[in-house]
């Protein structure tokens, strides 16, 4: 995530070929453009993703319905509720700077101070950390830090990371590893950054310490699948509570793309799911089957049927149900419900607080 003053500055940026450069503008365009069309008629707000921009400064970027009827990217607008399913950074918990925000998931205080609970438990005082170099890696790991030392717990050493680090800052980190004396490491980071720790720490063959992870990166399926050298092997975390969405996992195995044709993404998610082509010209280098839109998802093992991700839905699940029981009592529902009540997102906000 990057500033508007930084975000000017990469447009004078020349590409190494200008069509390269027009495909990267017109993809960004066209996923914008259907997300828009989505929600083009949602007067709520929706939660895209949580960042820090350049200056370090903790955001949460949605996706809002200006009154002036166009849409944009705004800092955490005050008039509106916004409901996240997955923004754990204790810095949203500042309501002076984020009063408009919920969440349906614990903040990361309390993560860090069970991990710090976790290690102490374990009878481990002397242990290094490793953390993203952004708010939810420097917050998490300053509530930890400060915990572990009431429990009596040293660190040999703190170091920040992050994926686009130079490769200098990283041997920094792996020389610190290599010559430390604890055999502990605490780390609070994202799946992406695990992922390419991970790739460094094999080529150093840094293996033999017991990691400590959170919630981030400790439950993710491709950290493991990944960890070939087996640099992982023991390692210890938080999660979210296990969950069930009762009919969850029935309703997305019900899906069908050619009921859903009016959207641009479904085909194109469809085929790479089946590796199919819907329509193809007789000139293509590489002919595929052609996709019937029938293809059965019982026996697609990937993501999208994972239902290991169950307490996650459960999150969006709870999210969605808030607001469905604020308009329950706004239109005053009973066998039917007053639909003549005008809707608007503050009275709605209101009854979400």
């Amino acid at each position: 995530m990057i500033d508007d003053a930084a975000a000017s500055k990469l447009w004078d940026i020349p590409l190494s070929n200008n069509t390269i450069g027009r495909r990267i503008y017109d993809m960004s365009k066209d996923i914008e453009e259907q997300l828009n069309d989505k929600v083009r008629d949602s007067r709520f707000s929706l939660q895209m993703d949580e960042a820090t921009d350049s200056n370090k400064d903790c955001l949460l970027i949605t996706l809002m319905n200006k009154y002036a009827g166009k849409w944009g990217i705004l800092k955490t607008p005050n008039y509106l509720r916004m409901i996240s399913h997955f923004a754990t950074c204790a810095c949203l918990s500042d309501k002076t700077k984020y009063p408009s925000f919920l969440r349906t998931i614990p903040s990361d205080y309390y993560q860090s101070r069970a991990l710090a609970h976790l290690v102490k438990y374990f009878g481990w005082t002397w242990v290094g950390a490793i953390r993203n170099n952004d708010d939810y890696g420097n917050n998490g790991m300053a509530t930890f830090t400060e915990t572990a030392q009431q429990l009596g717990i040293c660190l040999e050493y703190s170091v920040s990371f992050f994926r686009t680090d130079p490769s200098d800052k990283i041997q920094e980190i792996i020389d610190i590893v290599k010559t430390s004396t604890s055999k502990v490491i605490v780390a609070f980071m994202s799946h992406m950054d695990m992922d390419v720790l991970i790739h460094v720490l094999s080529q150093h063959n840094l293996t033999e310490y017991q990691w400590v992870g959170s919630e981030g990166w400790i439950v993710d399926s491709q950290i493991a699948a990944m960890d070939i050298h087996h640099i992982l092997d023991g390692a210890i975390g938080l999660s979210i509570p296990k969950a069930h969405v009762s009919g969850l996992r029935e309703f997305m195995l019900d899906v069908k793309p050619l009921n859903s044709s009016n959207n641009g993404l479904f085909p194109e998610f469809w085929e790479a799911l089946f590796n199919c082509k819907f329509r193809q010209s007789a000139s293509s280098a590489n002919i595929q089957r052609e996709c019937t839109g029938d293809e059965d998802l019982t026996g697609v093992q990937n993501s999208y049927t994972d239902m290991s991700l169950m307490p996650i839905f459960n999150n969006v699940y709870k999210g969605v149900y808030t607001v469905a029981h604020a308009l329950h009592n706004i239109l005053k529902c009973n066998k039917t419900c007053n639909k003549a009540v005008p809707l608007d997102p503050f009275t709605v906000s209101f009854l979400i607080t």
